[in-house]
């Protein structure tokens, strides 16, 4: 644990590169990364966690960027997590951090890590829990997520973060409505983006519309979820959505909902990483049984009671660990 122990020390005062070694760490779990988090831990909590979700095409990458000079030029230190969308080919993250850091690569105060997908639907993995609890010890004031929008996991984000920010523009009243079932549900924030194009003003009082009826909108503790019209591209309207995002954590702070949140986000993390315990030594014991599985399968018949065995053999070896 020498070489951990000197991480962290490089973390703690300032080396970026050792914090980008500590993130990759926890990328891929193991005895060590549980360990990290376990040193972490007393240190997190005090970060204000934001996700950036809604509508793919809405110009979120381009939103969260100007947020980021927003919250930068009001002193804080920001952090985010990009969930990018996996490349079925090769399995690597499709956009990348350095797109996404042009803008901010000299700003030390900014640190920006992407992460793939890896087939989960969107939703929040592992590595990117453990990515937040890491900035949150380091000190960072703000993080946020920015997630792949449409199919992700709603209740990992409304797990994970404090703040819900969703993110549509002019002309999508469809999707809208299809996805009010789901992520449309769950903002704090709403925010209409690319407001200089025509229909920005008609989605805007849709949206307006569908808050005051409760349709949409989180409203925990008695928070009343805001609208705010934006054009990333233009710089215009982040100051009010910056200021939102800003009364939205004296709410939580005030309420409680603070600690909630990072209860939530910590059992959430554990349970994950407990699935991936389990699910470690099943594929373990697959290889071990991988013959009399072959059989069943071939033939048909003994299969599930294969399963069987498989399962008692991953549960053997999982108390031998301990």
């Amino acid at each position: 644990m020498a070489r951990l122990e000197k991480l962290l020390e490089m973390a703690y005062s300032g080396n970026l590169r050792a914090l980008g070694r500590l993130l990759t760490l926890v990328e891929n779990p193991g005895s060590e990364a549980v360990e990290l988090l376990e040193r972490l831990s007393s240190r997190a909590g005090r970060a204000q966690v934001i996700g950036f979700t809604g509508i793919p095409g809405a110009g979120k990458s381009t939103l969260v960027s100007r947020v980021i000079t927003g919250l930068r030029r009001r002193g804080y230190r920001v952090a985010v997590v990009a969930i990018d969308p996996t490349s079925p080919f090769s399995g690597g993250s499709i956009m990348g951090d350095r797109l996404r850091m042009q803008e901010h690569a000299a700003d030390p105060g900014v640190f920006i890590r992407s992460i793939p997908t890896r087939g989960i639907k969107g939703g929040l993995s592992m590595a990117a829990l453990a990515m937040i609890e890491v900035f949150d010890a380091m000190g960072y004031d703000k993080i946020i997520i920015e997630t792949v929008g449409v199919g992700q996991s709603e209740v990992d984000i409304i797990n994970a973060a404090h703040t819900i920010i969703v993110v549509t523009m002019p002309g999508a009243g469809d999707d809208v409505q299809a996805l009010k079932a789901g992520v449309m549900e769950i903002g704090d924030i709403y925010v209409v983006n690319k407001s200089d194009k025509p229909e920005a003003n008609k989605t805007a009082a849709y949206l307006q519309f569908a808050l005051e009826k409760e349709d949409i909108g989180r409203r925990e503790s008695g928070w009343r979820p805001k609208l705010v019209k934006t054009s990333a591209v233009l710089g215009q309207g982040i100051d009010p959505l910056v200021d939102a995002i800003e009364e939205h954590w004296r709410f939580a702070r005030n309420t409680g909902l603070h600690t909630e949140k990072v209860k939530a986000r910590r059992l959430l993390l554990a349970k994950m990483l407990a699935e991936s315990l389990l699910s470690s030594k099943v594929s373990a014991a697959m290889e071990v049984h991988r013959t009399l599985l072959e059989e069943a399968a071939a033939s048909g018949k003994g299969l599930f009671r294969a399963a069987e065995v498989v399962a008692r053999e991953a549960a053997s070896m999982l108390l031998d660990k301990e």
